[in-house]
């Protein structure tokens, strides 16, 4: 609910409402994933990154959302899956530290970056 208002808002200020997100998966027990939560988890929501793409979290252990059916092959924990617009743009296993995912996050970043300006050419390139 507090996410539809905040959408909501978003569209009535005239800012575009985030199209992508992280997805955490993980599990109960995990060291990788305790490690991430205490050195990324407080900060990730206030980085430019986290409010380009917010994360959200998935157990592998309960059923997948149905939104997510299409991602497969999660075997690690955590594995951190950047989607946008329900589409996998790319992944990162596992957590070996924050100057890694930091870097890694990026590459993802710039992947998408790629993408969208690609279909933003593709699309002005006139049909003929």
């Amino acid at each position: 609910m507090l996410r539809l208002l905040v959408v909501l808002l978003g569209l009535a200020a005239g800012l575009p409402a985030a199209a992508a997100e992280l997805i955490m998966f993980e599990a109960v027990g995990c060291p990788y994933c305790a490690r991430w939560n205490r050195e990324i988890a407080p900060i990730y929501p206030k980085t430019a990154e986290g409010k380009r793409a917010p994360l959200r979290r998935v157990d592998i252990a309960q059923p997948r959302p149905v939104d997510l059916a299409g991602i497969g092959n999660i075997v690690y924990t955590p594995t951190f899956v950047l989607v946008e617009d329900g589409k996998e743009i790319g992944r990162i296993v596992g957590y070996g530290g924050d100057e890694i995912f930091w870097s890694l996050l990026a590459e993802l970043f710039a992947k998408l970056d790629r993408i969208k300006e690609l279909r933003r050419a593709t699309s002005l390139t006139p049909a003929g």
